[in-house]
């Protein structure tokens, strides 16, 4: 490798992503600097070639992701540019002020007050997930535990029947298969399972119009909205909210099961829990990557990038960073400070689902250790790995875990 590029290593390929983050070989490659030039490759998801510059570093990312007039999300959050038709309709591919307009409609959906006023629903959700996972003592811990509990808030937020809930997050799981090649999924498929979600959404809508109720998809049906940005939304809404806090709750299981001490101080002390979570969000890192485009002429990590250009944002990298971290290696609950970037960063791309996700990540664990005071893994997990084009890269798909 010469410093500045990368050679023979392809962030795009899904294998590399195949047994969790390549944390090992993105310490080596921030030895050769935060911003790196990504050579042109072929991304068969999108079916186009991409070329761009990833950006590894914890100071670097969070400048990125801060500084919108400077790396703009109007191409779309994956590393491949979007279509035409879809750039600037979804909040993920806006920039203030229309992004601004857009977040406020929804907003105070996902506020700490709100946040706080649904967190008994979501303890007593989360509750009940763990009768049902106590009544057969070994589980599948993804889709009997980690799963339910985003599927259900994220369907109570948006205002999804209970009854659709699982068709819905059934789609959202195709989907997110479908970019994973040895899943098997075609792009026809894909487009079809996509093109369902959009039949429901727009279907819900049109119920919410004829009779509001008091949930985030009244507001965006009743607002003014095109079909392409609600469509959109609807998909942003249910695959962000509930797949990567999934992905966080599974991961935080296994960190905490890898490493006993932790988890035996989280039992006896349990005002360590809001550090644990923060521990957990940096550990998993449950977003790989964010595409921007480079505006103007700009130096960042000590790079100078062109206007026109494609950056991508590595989370898990920069959640690792040793001129950030401490020991970034080390499972440690009681970290702090602790500046993960997994929300973002800051900036008006800053997760709105932040609060929610922290609310939900707490009560789960909160209520599992209470619940049993022996949980261990009884089998490998099973993996996707999808890379960075749909911005998830990695979910672990089942984790068999006997509870007592």
């Amino acid at each position: 490798m010469t410093s500045n590029t990368l050679e023979s290593i392809d962030l795009t390929d899904p294998e590399l992503y195949r047994d969790g983050w390549p944390h090992e070989l993105y310490r080596d490659l921030r030895r050769a600097g935060s911003v790196l030039a990504h050579p042109k490759v072929y991304v068969p998801a999108f079916d186009a070639d991409v070329e761009f510059w990833a950006v590894i570093g914890h100071p670097e990312v969070r400048e990125a992701n801060r500084d919108w007039q400077t790396f703009a999300a109007t191409d779309g959050p994956a590393i491949v540019p979007w279509p035409e038709d879809r750039r600037g309709q979804v909040l993920a591919a806006m920039d203030p002020p229309d992004h601004a307009r857009l977040r406020k409609l929804i907003s105070a959906g996902f506020t700490p007050r709100m946040v706080g006023r649904l967190e008994e629903q979501i303890r007593e959700r989360a509750a009940r997930i763990l009768d049902a996972a106590a009544e057969k003592g070994t589980v599948d811990f993804v889709r009997d535990v980690a799963h339910q509990l985003p599927l259900h808030v994220v369907g109570d937020i948006v205002g999804i029947p209970e009854a659709d809930r699982h068709e819905v997050f059934g789609i959202i799981d195709v989907l997110l298969r479908s970019y994973d090649p040895k899943e098997g999924i075609t792009r026809e498929q894909r487009q079809e399972a996509e093109a369902e979600l959009f039949r429901y959404g727009r279907a819900l809508g049109e119920a919410k119009r004829a009779d509001p109720t008091d949930d985030v998809w009244s507001i965006l049906a009743n607002g003014d909205l095109t079909l392409m940005e609600l469509d959109l939304f609807f998909l942003t809404l249910t695959f962000a909210g509930s797949e990567t806090t999934r992905n966080a709750i599974t991961d935080g299981l296994i960190a905490l099961l890898e490493h006993p001490d932790q988890l035996a101080a989280l039992r006896a002390d349990r005002s360590l829990l809001p550090g644990a979570v923060d521990e957990i969000l940096r550990w998993s890192s449950p977003v790989l990557a964010f595409g921007r485009t480079v505006t103007r002429d700009v130096e960042l990590g000590g790079v100078q990038l062109r206007a026109r250009e494609r950056i991508a944002l590595f989370y898990p990298s920069a959640n690792r960073d040793e001129r950030v971290f401490d020991d970034p290696f080390r499972f440690d609950i009681r970290r702090s400070p602790n500046p993960h970037v997994t929300f973002g960063g800051g900036g008006p791309h800053y997760c709105l689902g932040a609060n929610l996700a922290k609310s939900e990540i707490s009560v789960m664990f909160d209520q599992l250790i209470d619940r049993f005071s022996d949980i261990e893994i009884v089998g490998e997990p099973t993996r996707i790995s999808v890379g960075p084009v749909n911005n998830v890269g990695v979910n672990v798909q089942t984790l068999p875990v006997r509870l007592g």
